[in-house]
């Protein structure tokens, strides 16, 4: 059997269990983000997570995000909707008329839209955020 499986088995399965074996706390500098991470790394590789470590799982995630968001933000305010839209379909091997497709108009609005000739609706942004499974507001 090999390590990463090994490692796996011997997380706890119950909630509890895993709170007694690194309880889930403020993240208050790098080296205690590097243990959550490693954490939430041993976990993802579980097919099937147990309640308890699917809700810890959550709690890890959540901590990492707001320490991460306060130390070790990236400033975006120089990236436009435009240029995170353009990444995105380029990221997914997706054309201006794979965005017509997925938008649902002819296929000549989504060379526009790339373009900036058009804007997009509150329905575009709402079928993109569902589609990259991101926030709406990237487009903006």
């Amino acid at each position: 059997m090999g390590k990463t499986r090994h490692n796996q088995d011997k997380l706890p399965g119950r909630f509890e269990e895993l709170v007694r074996l690194m309880p889930p706390q403020a993240i208050a500098d790098d080296i205690h983000l590097d243990n959550a991470i490693e954490m939430i790394d041993r976990l993802m590789t579980i097919p099937r997570l147990t309640k308890g470590r699917a809700l810890y799982l959550e709690t890890l995630t959540q901590l990492v995000g707001v320490y991460e968001s306060e130390h070790h933000a990236i400033d975006t305010s120089d990236i436009s909707g435009l240029d995170s839209l353009k990444y995105l379909l380029d990221e997914n091997g997706m054309s201006g008329t794979d965005l017509a497709n997925l938008l649902g108009v002819h296929a000549s609005m989504g060379s526009k839209i790339l373009k900036g000739d058009r804007k997009l609706t509150a329905d575009h942004l709402r079928t993109l955020s569902d589609h990259f499974h991101v926030e709406a507001s990237l487009f903006l």
